[in-house]
């Protein structure tokens, strides 16, 4: 369930006891080693098969009388639906009062469950604390940024620093690992749901100063790395660190942010251990986010997870099939290999301003998006709405009344056609020669000082991800520190915060033969969030590039650019570019807008023996994206594995065990034809191998190689 309150809070939960880390710079995921698997005195279970495309549902079964949950299965069973997510909101039926545990009555359900082929994803509970917790232990309530403590009834109430909650929820977690790490119709667990909420309480002040001393050692470097000789903010005292509410000195709230990362993971790591020590192995352990949401950094959340997974909806109005597309790329690259939708849109929701429907096959378009993306699962939250609570007119595939509503029939098609082609697609991924590159450094960076309040950073990483997307038919997005050998094309939008180490991991790529574009504002912080004491994009990549930033200017209306590369308008922000080195190339100059950027380069580009770095300057219009995209591809030589389609429809390419399946989705209101490099087949209609396929509107096709 999205929960649009989440990102007004901006920070996290943190943990009793903190694993700290000594290094200035965030840590990559590579420096936050994955649990490992602790044996469990039971012998394993070897567990069903599992489908290879996954079609679920959320199922509640404590809402309803055990009368009604036959009838619920026999209809999820009918739709194809596979997979059931239950329990993660159940804490008070599992334990009614402190210690008192009742897990019978879900281990009837998963029983029942598994007569209909129905398999199990258990989620903890801990997003949705009972009554008797709250009221015996009210230290445990989160208290917001303006000091006022949380009250019982709504979820994710409770602060995640609190010792005593941290106990109580690896009590709750290792009870149901108890009773169900062995259960063969348990596949895998959810923790928690939907990370949010911050606690700004003073045990979390004291908590963060403790993390803050682990990490600088002594107060003259933390003073030195955020200037605090700036406005008298020096602190002579580790007691005197606030939590940054509000504005506050740039290191100070980078700091936090990674601080609430590390909280998170560690609260997370809380509950993994205690399943893993009597789960079986095959059951994997998930988290459910929530797309460009930035609250922590998921990379480093993810390394203790078996799969990532995300919660996939559109809220008001309908498909954006690019923004969607980009927010799958990215939570596959939080792993770099195939997810999971844990929730998505069943027609509508409750929570957008205007909770309208999703027209008559956008549900099925958004479906296999997410599988031509690397989705190996799509569940829909929720299968049947409680008669009572906060989301009573959320959509669902069954009514109050336990008839199904008029999108049950599209589910139903949704469930057959992943049961007919399930198989071609076992073993295979997305598989990109291009890369954008994200961090949540930079994003915050950024976003702490926008210096133009329309500089939005999922809008302006989309202006780059939808042209390379359209035009290459895949594309990963990952964190700089990721390697990057097997790309031709690696694309940082807004790289803003560059250590040294990163800067040479990107040197390393482009000397090897790769092409780097950097997009404007990159290198322009290091780790501390501290302007770099040289030009951007940074010593190392400025004299690798022969090129570097002489000033920036936030744009109050858009400047003309041409060249080479495209004719349009930059807009929001734009740089100042100079070429340092002879061999360095203008790809497109500014025209006539504020005098100061009057004929400057806004693109500049070079080549370094087989490889190129390229930096746009400017946040460009759509049109110029477009010609640069092109420009990319043809100089990386890059090419789509199915060749030029039409616009609106989406190509994505999945390839592994000798196989490779294209799913092309027509996302228009009218048919389209797309011509095919080889005679293909269609799998999910059938019918002879063809060279071209005529797509209705918001149909799809799964083609697969002639026979």
């Amino acid at each position: 369930m999205k929960r649009l309150s989440f990102p007004a809070f901006w920070a996290v939960f943190c943990c009793a006891v903190i694993s700290l880390g000594a290094q200035a710079s965030s840590p990559s995921p590579a420096q936050k080693p994955p649990v490992q698997p602790q044996a469990s005195a039971t012998a394993p279970s070897p567990g069903p098969a599992l489908p290879r495309l996954i079609l679920g549902a959320a199922w509640y079964p404590e809402q309803w009388p055990e009368a009604r949950w036959e009838e619920d299965l026999t209809l999820m069973q009918a739709a194809g639906i596979r997979m059931v997510r239950v329990a993660e909101f159940a804490w008070s039926r599992m334990e009614s009062q402190e210690g008192k545990f009742d897990f019978a009555w879900l281990e009837r359900a998963v029983a029942l469950a598994a007569r209909h082929d129905i398999l199990v994803v258990l989620g903890t509970p801990t997003a949705a604390p009972p009554a008797w917790l709250t009221q015996k232990y009210p230290e445990t309530l989160v208290i917001d940024e303006n000091g006022r403590r949380a009250t019982h009834g709504n979820r994710q109430q409770c602060s995640l620093t609190s010792v005593r909650y941290r106990e109580l929820a690896r009590r709750i977690a290792e009870g149901m690992a108890q009773r169900f790490g062995h259960n063969p119709h348990v596949i895998g667990w959810q923790i928690d749901n939907e990370y949010g909420p911050v606690s700004y309480d003073e045990d979390t002040r004291r908590q963060f100063q403790q993390w803050l001393k682990a990490r600088y050692k002594t107060l003259d470097s933390l003073n030195q790395h955020w200037t605090t000789s700036y406005w008298s903010e020096t602190y002579d005292n580790w007691q005197e660190i606030p939590i940054p509410v509000g504005e506050h000195n740039p290191g100070l709230k980078l700091e936090w942010q990674r601080f609430i990362t590390d909280s998170f993971r560690d609260f997370n790591h809380n509950q993994v251990t205690a399943i893993r020590a009597h789960a079986d192995p095959r059951q994997f352990i998930t988290h459910n986010f929530m797309g460009w949401y930035d609250v922590f950094d998921h990379y480093i959340l993810s390394a203790d997870l078996d799969l990532a997974s995300w919660d996939d909806y559109v809220g008001t109005g309908h498909l954006n099939p690019a923004s969607n597309a980009l927010l799958h790329d990215l939570t596959r690259g939080f792993k770099r290999k195939n997810f999971w939708v844990m929730e998505t849109q069943p027609g509508s929701v409750n929570w957008a301003p205007v909770n309208n429907s999703l027209d008559r096959g956008e549900v099925r378009d958004m479906a296999w998006e997410a599988i031509g993306h690397g989705a190996d699962a799509v569940s829909y939250w929720q299968w049947r709405s409680a008669l009572g609570g906060q989301e009573e007119y959320h959509g669902t595939l069954v009514g109050a009344d336990g008839k199904p509503v008029p999108l049950y029939e599209e589910i139903v098609q949704i469930g057959k056609e992943f049961a007919k082609v399930g198989e071609n697609l076992r073993g295979t991924s997305p598989a990109a020669a291009t890369a954008l590159l994200q961090d949540y450094d930079s994003r915050w960076a950024i976003q702490f000082q926008k210096h133009n309040q329309d500089f939005d950073t999922f809008a302006h990483f989309r202006s780059y991800y939808r042209p390379l997307q359209a035009l290459t038919q895949a594309v990963d997005v990952v964190h700089p520190s990721a390697p990057l050998a097997s790309y031709r094309l690696v694309v940082a939008p807004h790289l803003n915060v560059l250590p040294d180490g990163v800067a040479n991991h990107l040197r390393e790529f482009v000397q090897g033969g790769g092409h780097l574009v950097l997009g404007p504002r990159s290198g322009m912080k290091d780790a501390y969030n501290a302007l770099l004491p040289s030009r951007q994009p940074g010593t190392i990549l400025g004299n690798l590039l022969g090129g570097d930033v002489r000033q920036f200017y936030a744009l109050e209306k858009p400047a003309p650019v041409s060249g080479q590369g495209g004719e349009g308008e930059a807009k929001i922000w734009a740089e100042m570019l100079e070429t340092t080195a002879p061999d360095a190339d203008v790809l497109v100059r500014y025209g006539k807008s504020n005098g100061w950027l009057d004929g400057q380069p806004a693109v500049i580009t070079r080549r370094v023996g087989a490889g190129r770095i390229t930096y746009i300057g400017a946040w460009l219009d759509d049109k110029t994206m477009d010609s640069l995209a092109a420009w990319m591809i043809q100089v990386s030589q890059v090419k789509p594995a199915l060749g030029a389609a039409p616009e609106g429809v989406e190509v994505c390419r999945r390839v592994g065990s000798g196989k490779e399946v294209f799913i092309v989705i027509n996302h228009t209101t009218e048919p389209q034809t797309i011509s095919l490099p080889r005679p293909m087949r269609e799998a999910l209609r059938g019918g002879d191998a063809a060279s071209s396929i005529t797509l209705p509107p918001r149909e799809v096709g799964v083609l697969l190689p002639a026979e």
